[in-house]
């Protein structure tokens, strides 16, 4: 391709919406047919930080999620759609996009609308089974539509859709097991019990693990590395001192608010327990990792239940609801699968089919593809 290109970006509220598109930046940025890459986000959310790290202009615009409900908020929504539209028209314009890229949520709802009204072609990436309002309401105007889940291509209008996984960091799938065990200094004959209920943990979670926990170390001899999520930590660890006090000095625990490696920890891993964040499970797929999936009930559109049933559905997971996840469910969960060697080997086998490791790579090919 002789002429370059450049390319607008937008995406952000939630990391499930960032990071796919910090992924396609950062391939973007050794693409050599690219002159200028921009970013779209809210200046208020985590985009704003996360994109600096990657030395690109951002954008601000000012917008919020949808009110659910019709009512003043609604109506004064309206307006801060409209204005922040306005904006991204203006960027457009200045900057002269060959082509926009939208990752979801409602921050890129502005740019899209302004790709559309300026008849610049836009290519949209939804990360969840079932695809947000955005994706849902844009796609037939989207000269391409890509999806994470085959299960999203039913909820999506478009004649031009591809199922293509989500972009993810390239460290994971590049290390070995015996790799991150030994980088993490761990027993190889142990079974590795990974928990992370997000950076915010869960509640429901973490009440469960802290009246099992000694019982899977002490009596059933399995490592578990627990995140307990940043805000919660503290009471957890005071909840946990009094029910078994012993067991933080016990080297088979690792309890920490948030960790950064876990591509690591995903390596070392035999089962992982987790919310069904979109990136999360594309994550546990391209690390091959069986997993027991708890959604977060209170997700918008309750798409992390339809992520979770998708993996179940195709025998990478199995899927606990939230309101049932008390010790004794857990427990049985999470024993049943640890001893059954077979279950977890089906389970691995069927989280790698799902892995889509080219992701990132399909979505820039279409994306340059469909440039003017």
């Amino acid at each position: 391709m002789e002429n370059k290109i450049n390319v607008l970006i937008s995406g952000g509220g939630t990391g499930g919406h960032i990071y796919p598109a910090i992924a396609v930046v950062q391939k973007l940025k050794q693409d050599q047919n690219i002159e200028h890459i921009y970013y779209i986000g809210c200046p208020n959310n985590m985009e704003k930080d996360i994109v600096a790290q990657e030395n690109i202009e951002f954008l601000p615009v000012s917008v919020s999620g949808m009110p659910r409900k019709i009512s003043i908020r609604f109506i004064k929504w309206i307006f801060q759609l409209i204005i922040a539209s306005i904006k991204a028209i203006s960027y457009l314009k200045k900057y002269k996009p060959n082509v926009v890229v939208g990752t979801g949520g409602y921050v890129s709802g502005p740019a899209l609308i302004a790709a559309k009204l300026l008849k610049i072609p836009f290519i949209i990436h939804d990360a969840d089974a079932h695809p947000g309002i955005v994706s849902r309401v844009t796609a037939p105007y989207a000269a391409v539509v890509s999806v994470a889940f085959e299960e999203a291509k039913k909820f999506i209008k478009s004649n031009n859709i591809f199922v293509n996984g989500n972009p993810v960091r390239k460290t994971f799938s590049t290390i070995s097991k015996n790799e991150a065990v030994n980088q993490l200094n761990l027993d190889a004959n142990k079974k590795i019990l990974l928990i992370i209920g997000g950076s915010q943990g869960a509640k429901s979670l973490n009440d469960a693990m802290k009246t099992i926990v000694q019982s899977l170390v002490e009596e059933h001899k399995y490592i578990v590395i627990q995140q307990t999520g940043k805000n919660k930590h503290d009471e957890y660890i005071k909840e946990l001192k009094s029910i078994c006090p012993n067991i933080l000095s016990n080297p088979d625990y690792i309890v920490r608010p948030y960790f950064d490696n876990t591509a690591l920890l995903y390596a070392a891993a035999d089962l992982a327990i987790t919310r069904a964040g979109s990136l999360t499970l594309s994550e546990l797929c391209l690390s091959a990792l069986p997993s027991i999936l708890i959604p977060y009930p209170y997700a918008a559109a309750d798409h992390q239940r339809y992520n979770a049933r998708a993996m179940e559905k195709e025998g990478a997971a199995l899927y606990l609801d939230d309101n049932d996840c008390n010790a004794d469910n857990l427990m049985r969960f999470i024993i049943d699968l640890l001893s059954n060697e077979n279950m977890l080997l089906k389970m691995k086998d069927s989280a790698k089919i799902l892995a889509k490791p080219y992701a990132t790579e399909n979505i820039v090919k279409l994306t340059k593809e469909i440039a003017t």
